[in-house]
């Protein structure tokens, strides 16, 4: 019969190479905002629904996962995935000497989504309800890329 410490340690050892030896699950970002992909790129009016009266932003966009990051939209980002299906996706991200935010967008259809943002801007919090509607081509504008 085997020493205890010794069927301990294979089993220790053999629970580690199964670990090594699993598929790795795909987490690329494409996969995982996939909601987002239904969005047509184009100019998107951003419309804070909280603020009665208040004026859209015009937001001329080639990738739409740029909307889970409105607030800091030309700032270099890293995200994290927190959920994501069919209808939408919630992400956070991290924007060095920027800030952060926190977001859920769900897409209605391809021309229309509803986000819900928080996070800090250059030190100053912010918090809102937004509706972000496809309103047509982008023209001349210059246009927003994911970095």
């Amino acid at each position: 019969m085997a020493e205890p410490g010794t069927l301990c340690r294979a089993m220790i050892a053999l629970g580690a190479v199964s670990l090594l030896a699993a598929p790795a699950i795909p987490q690329g970002k494409a996969a995982a905002l996939s909601a987002l992909a239904r969005l047509e790129p184009g100019l998107w009016q951003i419309r804070n629904i909280e603020e009665r009266g208040a004026a859209p932003q015009s937001i001329c966009i080639a990738d739409p996962a740029i909307l889970v990051q409105v607030q800091h939209r030309n700032s270099p980002c890293s995200r994290v995935v927190l959920a994501s299906d069919a209808d939408g996706a919630t992400v956070h991200y991290t924007c060095p000497a920027h800030g952060f935010g926190r977001t859920s967008v769900r897409v209605e259809t391809p021309r229309l989504a509803k986000i819900d943002t928080q996070g800090i801007l250059d030190q100053s919090p912010f918090a809102y309800r937004a509706e972000a509607r496809r309103v047509g081509a982008c023209g001349k504008m210059a246009v927003n890329r994911r970095r």
